[in-house]
């Protein structure tokens, strides 16, 4: 199939639609704060209550668990398909049993949709492992294979970094700029900034009265007491700053907290929550809370305010690269370089109207790293902010490169 038939780009939009929509309901649900009441003809105490009759009504209203898991896969499967058995709730109707509701699901849409997922591996996984914590509705795994590059000489230490890729050639490049920083005497480097951000959004009755807020929970004889109420949320966030920006009388408060080792949206949308029960209980009843994010933090989208203000690890790093080594090792002149780097990095993408994209493909090896360490991979859009800047040193025998990534976003641990 050519890729201008290929339906991927159509199922991607449509995917991407369907998460909007229930995105905005449970949104819409969390600001309202319905909580869900079963109707009383739903429970089997009520005298509204239908006996189920046949094999599948059996399995989906349940009859006990031991009599769900006894049941054959065949009806199983065919409960799924016709829609009387929600996916999602295999695991618990068969008693706990992962793997097998994984090959269920897996067998329900293959029949759904008339296309084999014999390419798509599922045995040899601990479904159970995964259950609650990270993917919903699994049928299978995707393989990936990982690299490791190094050493790579890093203030000092040597470091040896996995990266998970099926991308020809970006290890093994990777792991001559490795050798081409460790044979020069290592690099070094400086973190700038720590401080993850979520910036919600509330709304008040006039613009007015939107700045009011603003210059309130920008005045830092309130941040005290603010970073106070922050604080509770864990042991380990501390509230660092609050810049507010405003459209009308719409306010986004963006705040800033260092999280310790944790990459940290959980600990800040905690925090934050904190402080704006605290502000509408105690300062501004007419507050009304639009949504804990309001993508002024900026998660997961290329943003100016990331690459300006910083989120997560702001960095820097440089290395002197020796000219012996960049002839041999890298097989080009030091000359040849700083001009293809200003030529390429600097102005092409600034021809390109580039906004944190000033390098050659910081975003390859942020990627492969995020994905063979457990980081969340979409969060490489901003963590791949980076300018390359590459000069002539030691009278231009030798190489001085430096990158600048101001909001990496990634979960620290120390050895």
């Amino acid at each position: 199939m050519g890729a201008a038939e290929s339906p991927l780009p159509l199922l991607i939009l449509l995917v991407t639609f369907l998460f909007q929509v229930v995105a905005t309901y449970f949104l819409i649900r969390w600001r309202k704060k319905r909580a869900y009441h079963p109707r009383v003809s739903d429970h089997p105490c009520s005298s509204n209550f239908v006996v189920p009759t046949t094999t599948i009504d059996r399995f989906v209203i349940g009859q006990g668990l031991a009599d769900d898991v006894a049941m054959d896969d065949e009806a199983i499967v065919r409960s799924v398909v016709v829609g009387t058995t929600p996916s999602h709730s295999l695991e618990v109707k068969l008693g706990g049993d992962h793997k097998r509701a994984a090959l269920l699901r897996r067998e329900a849409v293959e029949q759904a949709t008339g296309r084999s997922l014999t390419g798509l591996p599922v045995e040899g996984f601990n479904y159970e492992a995964i259950y609650g914590q990270c993917c919903e509705l699994p049928v299978g795994f995707v393989q990936l294979p990982v690299g490791v590059v190094g050493p790579l000489l890093l203030d000092g230490k040597e470091y040896l970094v996995p990266m998970a890729t099926t991308e020809g050639c970006l290890v093994a490049s990777t792991n001559r700029g490795c050798k081409a920083v460790t044979l020069s005497g290592g690099a070094t480097s400086v973190i700038l900034r720590d401080g993850i951000t979520r910036a919600p959004v509330v709304r008040f009755g006039s613009a007015k009265r939107a700045a009011e807020v603003k210059l309130f929970v920008e005045d830092a004889r309130n941040f005290d007491t603010i970073a106070t109420v922050f604080n509770r949320s864990s042991k380990y966030a501390r509230l660092q700053s609050i810049k507010c920006g405003m459209a009308g009388r719409n306010l986004y408060m963006r705040f800033s907290c260092s999280t310790g080792d944790a990459m940290g949206m959980n600990m800040v949308s905690k925090g934050v929550q904190n402080v704006l029960d605290h502000l509408h209980h105690s300062h501004f009843p007419d507050m009304e809370v639009i949504g804990i994010s309001g993508n002024y933090c900026s998660d997961k989208k290329a943003a100016a305010v990331n690459w300006i203000e910083g989120r997560g690890k702001s960095v820097v790093c440089e290395a002197t690269i020796k000219g012996e080594v960049v002839n041999k090792v890298l097989k080009a002149r030091v000359g040849a370089l700083v001009e293809l780097n200003t030529l390429k990095n600097l102005a092409g993408s600034a021809v390109a109207g580039a906004m944190g994209g000033f390098n050659a493909h910081a975003s390859n090896i942020v990627t492969a790293i995020f994905i063979a360490t457990g980081q969340d991979p979409a969060q490489n859009v901003e963590s791949s902010n980076c300018i390359t800047m590459m000069e002539p040193a030691n009278h231009g025998k030798d190489l001085h490169v430096s990158v600048t990534m101001p909001s990496i976003e990634v979960a620290t641990t120390l050895f």
